[in-house]
């Protein structure tokens, strides 16, 4: 019965969507708002682009900080050494080093700047190094933070148990400040963030699992150094880019799949001069894999510039994650029949979990069913009531803790 209906449905399951959708993301005027955007569901985050100064990796050894360049902040090494603390009492930017968050990776923070994690025996994060005997890393630079007028220097103290400490203060000593900040306070989250003006952390960004795009204004390192707005991606999330090719005409299969986070990045779009307008690169096309592994198809459409802070776009999913896809951990998912002509499905699941849901999403990614299942084990059968859906092409996906699995769904 099981490799029956391997080789029934494997060819159903696997063929990919080709539905169309406009959207608009918007940052607002003056690209004030960060953006977080999900394939599936759309918008599910937005805040402040500005109420951010320092950004702490919840996960990972490589320990991220980023600093918030976007909004204007400059951020120097100081060739002192912690001990010098005091002596870093008036601004030296000819002395002190210029520094950069990584525009291809979310891990590589300014303060991250000198790791040596490219070696396999490397402990050096930049900021601080770890000790293989305490699993403690230990702060070893004083950085400084410039906002217009305003210099504070700052450095890590350490990373202890899961709670990063540091120090910050004006760069005569005053307005002192002995921070920390938790990590299990943002379960889930890629990062913690902290203010200066409320010397207090911030919980600003979705579930990691929740979103595949950030919108936003950030540092662009290359071709050349300038602050842009464009798209990034999440941790895991992988990207394409097809140029030459007429957007109908673009294949996902055509090369590998990117993990740098500025795939899409900005350079999609160009000042004309001429026209005194933005214009859309012609016959560009993206791929998004999305956190549950289906590929999207992009193109961008629009652009509104610091008047609005509008990016337009039309997006379809070209291959939902099929069985051929999704082995191992997530195990293996059919419907029975496909099409569904009765309104009655029955779904038949081989999955390493005893429960989980079972959702349906329309072409636009909206969900329109969900049923919670329960004494699941080996291979077993569940019969969904889809009668209130109408003709369409829909995704069906089997949520659990292990994972997701999804496949093309057709309600006649």
């Amino acid at each position: 019965m099981k490799k029956a209906l391997l080789l029934i449905l494997s060819p159903v399951l696997l063929t990919p969507l080709c539905a169309q959708t406009a959207e608009t993301v918007s940052t607002h005027a003056g690209y004030t708002d960060q953006v977080w955007y999900s394939m599936q569901n759309g918008e599910v985050g937005r805040q402040a682009l500005a109420n951010w100064d320092l950004a702490f990796e919840m996960a990972g050894f490589t320990s991220s900080i980023r600093v918030n360049t976007a909004k204007g902040l400059f951020v120097y090494e100081t060739p002192n050494a912690l001990a010098d603390w005091d002596n870093v009492s008036a601004p030296d930017t000819a002395n002190w080093t210029l520094l950069q968050n990584s525009d291809s990776s979310w891990t590589v923070g300014a303060l991250n700047h000198g790791n040596d994690l490219d070696n396999p025996d490397g402990v050096n994060v930049g900021w601080g190094i770890y000790n293989m005997v305490t699993h403690v890393i230990a702060g070893n630079r004083i950085y400084v933070v410039q906002n217009g007028e305003t210099y504070r220097k700052l450095r890590i103290d350490a990373l202890s148990a899961g709670v990063f400490h540091f120090t910050y203060a004006n760069l005569d000593g005053s307005d002192l400040h002995d921070a920390s900040l938790v990590k299990a306070d943002f379960a889930g989250k890629n990062f913690g963030y902290w203010s200066f003006d409320t010397n207090a952390t911030l919980d600003r960004e979705p579930a990691a699992t929740n979103w595949d795009l950030l919108f936003t204004k950030y540092h662009q390192l290359t071709p050349y150094e300038y602050t842009v707005v464009g798209v990034l991606q999440n941790k895991g999330v992988t990207a394409l880019q097809v140029d030459g090719v007429p957007t109908d005409e673009a294949q996902w299969t055509s090369a590998p799949f990117s993990v740098n986070m500025n795939v899409l990045g900005s350079d999609w779009k160009t000042y004309d001069m001429d026209l005194g307008m933005y214009t859309i690169q012609p016959d560009r096309t993206y791929f998004v894999k999305d956190v549950p592994g289906n590929i999207w198809k992009i193109v961008f459409t629009g652009y509104g510039g610091a008047a609005n802070g509008d990016v337009s776009f039309n997006q379809e999913m070209v291959s939902a994650v099929g069985i051929g896809e999704n082995k191992g951990a997530q195990g293996r998912m059919f419907a029975w029949p496909n099409p569904v002509s009765n309104g009655h499905v029955q779904l038949v699941l081989d999955v390493p979990a005893s429960e989980g849901v079972a959702r349906v999403f329309n072409t636009t990614g909206q969900q329109v069913f969900q049923q919670q299942l329960a004494g699941l084990s080996g291979l077993t059968s569940r019969t969904l009531d889809l009668g209130n859906l109408a003709k369409g092409v829909y995704i069906l996906r089997f949520d659990a803790a292990a994972g997701s699995t999804s496949a093309k769904l057709i309600v006649e």
